[in-house]
């Protein structure tokens, strides 16, 4: 996996250069500079498709129809790509950007799942919002133009009932179908491979071993994509031939690379708890401001400190930076607890394997994770030292 990101793809992985679109719920839709190519050359396929189709070449409509078709089918990508987020999101798994590129669109996890069941749900959540999409087009189409209709313009056949509008829902509609086909093959990293993985993990409680299985699959099908596509090519299915050949390439490289030992396999069996520090200096949430940088931040000289409220439990993160922040005369009124970074991904469970820490954020950023134990008590801290000591033994 590139960086310590954990990508969900429509088809397989992006490139790392790319430009902001717009945000949605926090995450950022963007796009690399191949997107544009395969954009201009959906258009004008499609131009031509409609054009031939409704006997129209060449024109305005065509094109209108073309390019409807092209933000629809690129709207779709972006859907099924949310849905892996908000599937990520619920497991307690930040996303940073959601990117569309030449061969699809990647999600990027900011964490690897912890769990076969968390796999699974954010595997499955992308393949089951494309097929609602095909769904709902589906009905749209025939409750507009009849089952008969509906299934010759799925089929490429104009009739006298056939318009513009209803070629391109039964384009549309048609895929998303190949679209969620293609991604359920078993074929690691997609996400039918994904979802292979998650149950090979479930059996054998191995992450590592449910990776490599899922990954060796991911090579066949990468290959055999490389060969279907040649043939394609050279029975005049050029552009096809050489596209899917393509996929294959990139299939079989992620997979390849995702079949390696890795550092998180290395630390695999190993829990938070294990190896964590269990006295953690902790400032109580109702401690005001001036109090706090004299008894905690001056002493100790750190940068942040956790908060907890009067029972033990796990506030958030107090920041040096945001406590000098506040005017000295307001400081002894102010209680820490109001100023704490609040954000889940500043805590994990003791039962947590270590494994699913690698690519934290917050990990990154203040160098430690929180602790908590079943009812959200501070119980110790995990620091990346203590992970460089595990990896070491």
């Amino acid at each position: 996996m590139p960086g310590d990101a954990c990508p969900y793809d429509v088809v397989v992985f992006g490139g790392a250069s790319s430009i902001t679109l717009f945000r949605v719920a926090g995450i950022r839709i963007a796009v690399d500079w191949s997107w544009f190519l395969f954009l201009f050359i959906v258009i004008v396929w499609l131009s031509g498709f409609y054009g031939d189709v409704l006997d129209e070449p060449g024109s305005s409509g065509a094109y209108v129809l073309a390019v409807l078709s092209a933000v629809g089918f690129f709207g779709s990508i972006l859907l099924h790509e949310l849905g892996h987020a908000v599937a990520a999101r619920r497991s307690g798994i930040g996303i940073r950007t959601i990117r569309l590129w030449l061969f699809g669109g990647v999600a990027e996890m900011e964490q690897e799942s912890d769990s076969p069941g968390t796999e699974f749900k954010v595997a499955i959540a992308g393949p089951l919002v494309t097929l609602l999409i095909a769904v709902v087009l589906g009905v749209i189409g025939i409750q507009a133009a009849g089952v008969d209709n509906f299934r010759d313009a799925l089929e490429m056949r104009v009739t006298a009932d056939t318009t513009g509008v209803i070629t391109m829902i039964a384009w549309l509609t048609a895929v998303n179908v190949l679209v969620l086909g293609f991604n359920l093959l078993p074929a690691f990293p997609m996400d039918g491979g994904r979802i292979v993985r998650s149950i090979a993990w479930k059996i054998t409680g191995k992450r590592g071993a449910a990776t490599r299985f899922a990954a060796g699959l991911g090579r066949i099908f990468g290959f055999i994509f490389i060969g279907l596509g040649l043939v394609w090519a050279l029975n005049g299915n050029v552009f096809s031939g050489l596209w899917l050949a393509m996929i294959g390439f990139l299939v079989n490289g992620s997979a390849r690379a995702a079949s390696r030992s890795t550092v998180s396999e290395r630390l695999e069996g190993m829990t938070v708890g294990e190896v964590m520090d269990a006295e953690p200096v902790a400032i109580p949430g109702d401690l005001d401001c001036a109090r706090a940088i004299e008894e905690y931040f001056l002493r100790f000289g750190w940068s942040w400190f956790p908060v907890v409220d009067e029972t033990g439990a796990f506030i958030g993160m107090a920041l040096r930076d945001r406590l000098e922040a506040v005017p000295e005369v307001e400081r002894a009124s102010t209680p820490v607890g109001s100023l704490a970074e609040r954000d889940p991904a500043l805590a994990v469970s003791r039962q947590a394997g270590l494994d699913t820490l690698l690519g934290n954020p917050q990990l990154r950023r203040f160098g430690a994770l929180m602790v908590i134990d079943e009812r959200g008590q501070l119980a110790g801290v995990i620091t990346v030292e203590q992970l460089g000591r595990a990896l070491r033994t």
